[in-house]
This record gives C-alpha cells, structure tokens and sequence, in this order.
C-alpha cells in the first residue's frame, strides 16, 4: 500500500534512566491522545543500564542482588513482551494515533508497515535485514521464557535467521505506542546474569541459546556502529520507507510536567514495577 506523505515529529535525546524513558514515551502518547502533538520518531538510549521487564511479566523472575550488585536498573514497561537489558543499543519509539495510516488496524498490521521502516534503516547501515510475518520456533523453545531477544516474533527483525531488534507494541484510547531494542554490540547474554534460573546449568544453557539465535550490529557486520550513526539510519530509514518528513523537535512543556508526573508516581514505583 502506498503511503500518502506526512509530517511526524523526530526527538532524538540523550541517555537518560529506564524510569524517565518509560515515562517519555508514555507522556507522549498521552498528549497524541489530546491532539498537541504529531506522531513522532524517538530515539533515544539508556544510563545507567536497566533492565526492562514486559507488562505482564512477573518480578520473580528477575534476581533483584545481581541488579543490586551491577549497579542496573529496573523499570516495568507499558508494552509486553520479555525482558531485555538495555545498554549498548539504540532504543526507537512511534507513537501516534490508532488512525494514523502507518498505525491504524491490527497490531499485527501495524507491525508489518512499521518493519519497513526498521527494515530499511537497518539497509542504510550496511544490513540486509528480514521480517517474516510467521516464525516456527525451533523444538524445545520456550515461547514464555523470560529473555525477549531469545524468541522472535511475527514482523521482527533478524538477519540470518538472528533476531536483532526487539519490538512491542501497546494499543490504547491515546493512540498507539512501539518501541524495540537495536543491539549495537557488547554481550548479549550479560542478561542472564540478572533472571533468575533454576540452576546454573539452565542458566548457561540460556546464554548459549541467546548467542544462536540473537546477534547484535557489530557481530553481523564485522565493525562498531555509533549510537549517532544508528540514529541517522533510523530518521532516514523511517523517512524513506514510510513517506515521512521528519522535523527535529524536543518534548513540550506539557510532556516534560506529565513524563515527571508518571516518573515519580509510576516508574519509579514498587506498586508498578512489582505489580506482577
């Protein structure tokens, strides 16, 4: 389907906690819901790193010492999903309203207009990427298992058959928030170190697991890509694939108050972020 032209606004903004990314994105579906701002392109990183857990997944998988120990965070994201730590990567985020043509159906729909997108950044930095739209789990794999960058799912990204960018997804009245997880390099399975196993065997049998079917940029393309060059990929990718005009902008006013709001009464919250 051809996309008629449009507008979206591009934030790029510097590392900042798990709690006050998830409170941006947040803060700038609300105020997509009432009208005050465009759809917008984020793209953004995370200080200190910080685990991130899915909506619905519960807190006892994690091993809350080792966080402690590592000095990473923990946040509770509004989208599902697994958990993924964040460091080394470039972390995207659309949102925009349910009607808006790049967002508006299914979340499976959705998804695949918006792999385009990641698709085609992924080509600016050298990467021939895919996006199935079904995936067959290899025997044995565990669709619930607690690590998001094990298992991919329909529309994700990988290359040669490795998952490289994780994606979720939430719907609501507002309108519609993605964002998903670029590892740029370091060691994948350093999350391991942070959930919770039964037993050190299982626990390398996870990390070996990880290394097979995920890969980060600089493992498939043999070079380290910077954070700034990622983010260049991502505008250009997003503005050739999905017909968008990008205009660089920073958060209103009104997102900075609410993304305060919910950073102290939500993310930072044991009631959120042990809530499950």
């Amino acid at each position: 389907m051809q996309l008629d032209p449009a507008t979206w606004r591009l934030l790029v903004m510097k590392p900042a906690s798990g709690a006050w990314n998830m409170a941006v994105d947040e803060a700038i579906l609300n105020a997509v819901g009432k009208g005050s701002v465009p759809p917008t392109l984020r793209l953004y990183a995370w200080n200190p790193p910080c685990l991130s857990l899915g909506f619905a997944q519960p807190v006892s998988e994690v091993d809350l010492a080792v966080l402690e120990e590592k000095d990473w965070e923990l946040v509770r994201r509004p989208t599902g999903g697994r958990a993924i730590l964040h460091t080394d990567e470039l972390t995207y985020s659309v949102i925009g309203p349910g009607q808006e043509p790049r967002l508006a159906g299914s979340v499976l729909e959705s998804y695949r207009r918006l792999a385009q997108g990641l698709l085609a950044a992924l080509s600016c930095l050298g990467l021939q990427a895919s996006a199935e739209d079904r995936y067959t789990l290899p025997v044995g794999t565990d669709p619930a298992g607690p690590v998001c960058f094990e298992v991919p799912s329909n529309y994700e990204i990988t290359v040669r058959g490795k998952k490289l960018i994780g994606s979720a997804q939430a719907r609501r009245r507002d309108g519609v928030l993605q964002h998903g997880s670029l590892p740029l390099t370091g060691d994948l399975t350093r999350i391991t170190q942070a959930l919770v196993f039964p037993d050190e065997e299982a626990r390398e049998e996870a990390a070996r697991r990880l290394l097979a079917r995920a890969a980060t940029v600089e493992t498939v393309l043999a070079r380290q890509v910077s954070w700034e060059e990622a983010a260049e990929s991502f505008a250009a990718g997003f503005s050739k694939a999905l017909n968008l005009r990008l205009e660089s902008s920073e958060l209103t006013p009104g997102e900075q108050e609410r993304a305060l709001e919910l950073l102290h009464r939500k993310y930072r919250s044991k009631e959120w972020t042990e809530k499950v």
